[in-house]
């Protein structure tokens, strides 16, 4: 029987390690959950403990200091004593091989190994693309974490992006394994979100994390359901990912251990919705409220824009407090009703990724589907390209390469990579200021503070180009981003702040109704979000989904007493982000100042957090 600490083999029958001491516990496969000498099911997932294991994989994969990224690596090792102890709103991956037992058969185990690891690999890099954890590898299967130990507020969409990225690499390898062995290899994938306690986080990266309530059991028990070639995940996922995903419904399933049955969900892939805002107005936007002075700022830029003085416009501000929400509804009214509206921005976890924003930008430009194969994609570019003006012909090849489609030009292909990227920047420059003349744009490019530095090179040279423009570049940001361009003058920026007490109210209004039975609710929510427009929304939601409030938006009831008001889920994995971002002695002061309140006399926290007057 191995040790989990020192992985000493020890005797069947021994109750101590022979090597250093510990207790022998029986760690099961699926939950990681540490079982007493002789357990037959595991007493966390009740997971059979005594099926043979299937073959060992490599040594690479026996410590996370060996397969985790360098980049992530470090971030961990940096904040670890700021880490440790934390709750964490998580999203937690089992991924295995269905049937690797009887997929190996006789075969000798250094084949074996050659078949599985390809797996593994394919299965860690998605999760290290978006930046989860990869907590165990067990042989023929993996578990993750996405939100711990550094929180991320999109950590369930990360994971069924995820998902589907490590399905869609495995059914590749399958199809190459068939032809050459006549195997097939399917993977079977299983998502929960909930909550966990993060442990101990040694200087190899092993991670020990506290599960609360069902969290890891779920996942594991979604794992154990999904049918090879599928990922499952439950309503808890799902309400974190919701807009963002396509899922069909399984109804209920009982699971043991569990007194009602769990709602399951099939993921069948990304819904193409890339923000927030955007998945908000698919669901049905809520009451847009005081805003007329940034609107109206908007305006201005707008008309000297359009007499051909381009301008930036920034709008500045902490998560939720509704700067995409003023960029839609200033974009979607009548005064860029002959204006050209071009949106990208970008996402947490696409700063590895050079041009993202940019490539998105030009895939809304050309009308690009995900359907479009190569030959579909060159008629798009091309053609429109060759109607905009025929002059543009020589910067094709650098929009088809920016874009994926096979480029033929030998010229092209002689090129230096920076001679590449001078030439894409060029090009996309061109076209934009060259469509500009035709009509004018709105260039909207969103969360600036996540960009890649590929996407920021393009940004800066396009600045330079605006002031003779019919061009309004229209950005957002939050305020750890720097921007560069303060000192042109046709730069603008306007800081978003919360909701004043008045415009809260009408918003809430709008959610709750006029009824006196909301009239104390309101006031509590304002209290608790300080006019925070995405933290007001969500709170009601929640209250909704808990049943505390029944009926439909505007005229809901109370149905239980306001005891009290948690902060939703996908509010903490906001601030928990937020939080994760500080540098290790901020966040250490900014968790002692938690433990003491809301408000906190400098003179006690001095002492308190032992700081110098």
């Amino acid at each position: 029987m191995l040790c989990t600490k020192c992985q000493h083999d020890n005797p069947v029958d021994a109750k101590f390690c022979n090597g250093c001491g510990t207790r022998l516990l029986l760690a099961c496969s699926q939950c990681r959950y540490s079982n007493p000498p002789g357990s037959r099911f595991c007493g966390q997932c009740a997971n059979p403990l005594e099926d043979p294991a299937p073959a060992a994989s490599s040594p690479r994969f026996e410590s996370p200091e060996a397969y985790t990224p360098k980049h992530l690596a470090e971030k961990i090792l940096t904040s670890r004593s700021a880490l440790e102890g934390e709750r964490k709103q998580v999203t937690v991956l089992f991924a295995d091989l269905k049937g690797s037992m009887e997929l190996l058969g006789d075969r000798d185990p250094e084949e074996a190994r050659k078949l599985i690891d390809p797996v593994i690999d394919q299965i860690m890099d998605a999760v290290h693309r978006y930046e989860g954890t990869v907590n165990h590898v067990m042989g023929d299967g993996v578990m993750a974490i996405f939100g711990a130990p550094l929180a991320h507020e999109d950590h369930a969409v990360r994971a069924c992006y995820a998902a589907l990225a490590m399905q869609s690499a495995n059914r590749a390898y399958s199809n190459q394994m068939r032809r050459a062995h006549g195997i097939e290899i399917e993977l079977r994938v299983g998502l929960n979100s909930g909550e966990v306690v993060v442990g101990a986080i040694g200087n190899d990266l092993h991670m020990e994390y506290s599960a609360i309530g069902q969290t890891t059991n779920l996942a594991a028990r979604m794992e154990q359901l999904a049918t090879p070639g599928t990922v499952r995940l439950t309503a808890n996922t799902l309400g974190f990912a919701e807009g963002f995903i396509h899922v069909a419904p399984l109804g209920p399933i009982p699971v043991r251990g569990l007194a009602d049955p769990v709602e399951v969900y099939e993921l069948k892939g990304v819904s193409g919705l890339r923000t927030r805002m955007q998945a908000a107005a698919a669901r049905g936007l809520t009451r847009f409220v005081g805003r007329q002075a940034e609107l109206d700022i908007l305006g201005q830029s707008l008309k000297q824009a359009g007499a051909g003085h381009g301008q930036i416009v920034a709008l500045v501000g902490e998560p939720g407090v509704g700067k995409s929400r003023l960029i839609w509804e200033f974009t979607h009214s009548h005064r860029t009703q002959d204006w050209l509206a071009l949106e990208s921005g970008s996402v947490s976890y696409g700063k590895a990724t050079a041009y993202r924003p940019l490539i998105d930008l030009l895939k809304v430009y050309f009308r690009v589907e995900e359907r479009d194969d190569d030959r579909r994609l060159l008629e798009k570019i091309t053609g429109k390209l060759l109607r905009l003006d025929k002059t543009l012909e020589p910067i094709l090849p650098a929009l088809l390469a920016l874009l994926d489609v096979g480029v033929e030009d030998p010229e092209w292909q002689r090129l230096h990579p920076t001679q590449r990227r001078t030439r894409t920047f060029d090009a996309c420059k061109r076209l934009l200021l060259r469509e500009s003349q035709v009509q004018p744009l709105v260039l909207i490019f969103e969360d600036l503070h996540w960009i890649d530095s590929e996407t920021q090179s393009f940004l800066n040279g396009l600045v330079e180009s605006l002031p003779t423009s019919r061009v309004l570049l229209l950005l957002n940001f939050r305020p750890e981003y720097q921007s560069s361009w303060g000192s042109k003058s046709y730069y603008a920026q306007l800081r978003v702040d919360p909701l004043p007490s008045e415009s809260a109210e009408e918003l809430l209004l709008g959610l709750l109704g006029s009824g006196d039975q909301q009239r104390d609710l309101r006031r509590t929510l304002i209290k608790r979000t300080e006019g925070n427009p995405f933290f007001l929304e969500e709170s009601v939601r929640s209250l909704v989904e808990a049943g505390v409030l029944s009926g439909e938006r505007g005229n809901y009831r109370l149905q239980a007493p306001l005891a009290s008001i948690q902060v939703p889920g996908r509010v903490q994995a906001v601030l928990a982000a937020r939080i994760d971002r500080l540098q290790p002695e901020d966040k250490r002061l900014l968790q002692t100042a938690a433990v003491i309140g809301k408000d906190v006399p400098l003179p006690l926290l001095q002492v308190i957090a032992k700081l110098k007057p």
